[in-house]
Formats: structure tokens, C-alpha cells, sequence
């Protein structure tokens, strides 16, 4: 290659590196207001949010900020669909289910008995039918959501008191967010739907008889162990709960289509980031856990199979009555059936035969 074309590449590559570097940095300045429905000591779930609004902010040239507000900071944790749906704020970060009480069919947005794990529910949203069902429900209450995070599966509580069998549920107050409470209801427990932090001083005092967070590293934190001896598993209710970022849907679609996609990587790296952060501190904090005292058990088999046959029942009978359930559980359901009978095959052989040997 001669010197000329030599210039004349080079200087075609200079007017393409200018032409595309000036697409973000010619953006107009935009500052949000992201609320969460977390205390700011939760630097796992919680962090998602900075996670996200750290990289809008690097992705843009600092041009798109997001200031990110605790629980209770500008409005309190169960306050998030409102904010967002009244444009009050920008964008929220939560667990859909919280919202259960004005439909359904959020919590299948976030974790339902029985249902999906984390990487099935991620297939679900970007692979399966679950992104786009879930936006054309969240578009009832003008919000367009992304994928923020997962915990992974979650521990099933603390409790006071030894659970033996079904029998010991009955008239059991315990803290239990989304769909859980609503079918262990059905076996006689009194749910309560208690914001993370306000949970330890509910089970010191006794206002709640157990209670059930995520697990071992945020656990841990809160301190319930100093309150409830025995810790059990798994929390059946939230196989792979996914967290959401809400974002108002005027707010989102004035965005220009550089801060678009810059919303929706951002969203990705603090979905993926969440999961990672809690199966590298769950372990240790489970260890200390356990070194001082706390009494782990497992679930009864007949606890397990007496939620599960309600479970069933439960979505059966919202099927009957709630359109937008029965539109998106049929999806979530089917393909939950052929997730289980892959994941026999391959996950779960797997798992159980390395969680078996001596490392």
C-alpha cells in the first residue's frame, strides 16, 4: 500500500471516528431521579441501581446522569409504581411483585411458588415471550421495565420457632414479600408485607412471629439471626426472583435512540451483576452464619407438597378471574414445563452429583 491510500484510509477513518463519537457527546445534557425500593446498607440489591446508573453516566460521557434515592428518601418503597406511573420520577428499581395488590400478574414480572429459577427466568424474558408480555402489561400502568438483577434462589426464613409440619404454619405471622404469603395464607399463615428495613425490629419485638428476606449475605447484614434461631430452606416462593428497573414510558421515549441503547446495556451489566454479587458472597456469610449458632433446616416434605398442590390451585383460580394473569401465566407455564424437563436432564444431575463430593 503506497503513502497516498495510506492518507487517504487514514483519513477516512478519522471522519468515521469523528462522525460516530460526537452521536453520544452531542446528546443534550438529562438528569433522572431513580428510586428504590432498598436501603441503602443492601450494597447487593441495592447496588444494582448504582451499578446502573454509574454505567449510563460512563456510556454517555457523563452527559446522562441518575441519581439514585434509597427507600423512603423521596418516597417510600412500596411507593415506586405510583411515582413512576404518575411521572413523579423518571425510573424506579424493585421487585414487581411487591405490587401484587393492584394486579397479579406483576408478580409474575419477579417470582412466583414453584416457578422459574434465574437463568430460566432471564431465557424467559430475553429469549422466551416474557419481555415483551410483561411490557404490554406494564404499559397499562406507563411503565417500560428492563431486566435489573436476580437473587438467585432464595433462602426460606427465620423463625422463633421449629417448623415440624404443616401444622406448625397455622397462625404463623411471617414477613413474606410477593405471591409467598398468598398461598401459604391458604395453609393457615398470616402474612406480612414488611419493607426490608423495617423487618428486624418487627421480629425482635415480636410483631412477627419469623421472616423471610433473601439469604445468607443480606441476612447476615440485618441481623436476624440475633432474633430467630432457626433459618430454613429453600424459600420454594422465589426460585430465581427478578428485580426490575421501571422507567416511565413519556420519559423513556424522549430519549434519543444512543441513550435508548445506553439504558438498555446499563440495565444488562446490572442484571448480571446483581446474580454474580450474591453467589460470591452468599457462601462465607452462610458459614459465619451457621459458626455462630444459627440452627439451619430444612423444610418438611409435607409443608413442600401441601404449598405446591395450593400453588397449582391458586393460579388456577386466577386463570378464572384475571385476563391479564391467564394471558401471561399460560406463556410463563409452558414454558416452565419444558425448562424442568431440560434442566432434569442436565442442571440438576449435574449439581447434585458435585454437591455430593468431598472438594
Amino acid at each position: 500500500m503506497d503513502r497516498r491510500s495510506v492518507i487517504k484510509n487514514a483519513g477516512i477513518a478519522g471522519i468515521l471516528a469523528a462522525g460516530a463519537a460526537p452521536a453520544v457527546h452531542a446528546q443534550a445534557a438529562i438528569r433522572w431521579r431513580l428510586a428504590s425500593s432498598f436501603p441503602k446498607s443492601l450494597d447487593t440489591i441495592h447496588g444494582a441501581a448504582d451499578t446502573f446508573a454509574r454505567a449510563v453516566k460512563n456510556m454517555s460521557g457523563g452527559k446522562f446522569e441518575i441519581s439514585v434515592h434509597a427507600a423512603g428518601e423521596i418516597m417510600p418503597a412500596f411507593g415506586v409504581v405510583d411515582g413512576v406511573q404518575q411521572g413523579s420520577i423518571e425510573m424506579a428499581h424493585t421487585a414487581p411483585y411487591y405490587f401484587f395488590g393492584k394486579d397479579e400478574t406483576f408478580a409474575l414480572g419477579c417470582a412466583i411458588p414453584f416457578g422459574l429459577n434465574s437463568r430460566q427466568m432471564t431465557a424467559w424474558m430475553y429469549e422466551g415471550n416474557g419481555l415483551k408480555l410483561m411490557r404490554e402489561f406494564y404499559a397499562k400502568y406507563n411503565i417500560v421495565n428492563f431486566p435489573g438483577g436476580n437473587t438467585g434462589a432464595q433462602m426460606g426464613g427465620w423463625f422463633r420457632k421449629e417448623i415440624k409440619s404443616v401444622a406448625d404454619l397455622k397462625g404463623l405471622k411471617f414477613r413474606i414479600g410477593g405471591f409467598g404469603g398468598k398461598v401459604l395464607e391458604r395453609l393457615g399463615v398470616v402474612p406480612q408485607n414488611i419493607p426490608g428495613g423495617d423487618i428486624y425490629p418487627a421480629l425482635e419485638k415480636g410483631t412477627i412471629d419469623s421472616a423471610e428476606w433473601i439469604g445468607p449475605y443480606d441476612d447476615l447484614k440485618l441481623g436476624f439471626s440475633k432474633v430467630a434461631p432457626f433459618y430454613y430452606y429453600p424459600g420454594f416462593w422465589e426460585g430465581g426472583p427478578e428485580l426490575d428497573f421501571f422507567i416511565n414510558d413519556k420519559a423513556f421515549n424522549a430519549l434519543s435512540p444512543e441513550y435508548k441503547a445506553i439504558v438498555e446495556a446499563a440495565a444488562a451489566q446490572a442484571h448480571t451483576d446483581m446474580q454474580a454479587k450474591y453467589d460470591a458472597r452468599n457462601p462465607a456469610a452462610l458459614k459465619q452464619l451457621v459458626g455462630s449458632g444459627t440452627k439451619l433446616r430444612e423444610f418438611p416434605k409435607d409443608v413442600m407438597a401441601a404449598s405446591f398442590k395450593e400453588a397449582m390451585a391458586f393460579y388456577e383460580e386466577l386463570s378464572a378471574k384475571n385476563e391479564n394473569w391467564k394471558k401471561v401465566y399460560a406463556d410463563y407455564s409452558k414454558f416452565r414445563g419444558e425448562q424442568n424437563l431440560w434442566f432434569r436432564f442436565t442442571e440438576a444431575r449435574f449439581d447434585a452429583f458435585m454437591q455430593a463430593q468431598k472438594l
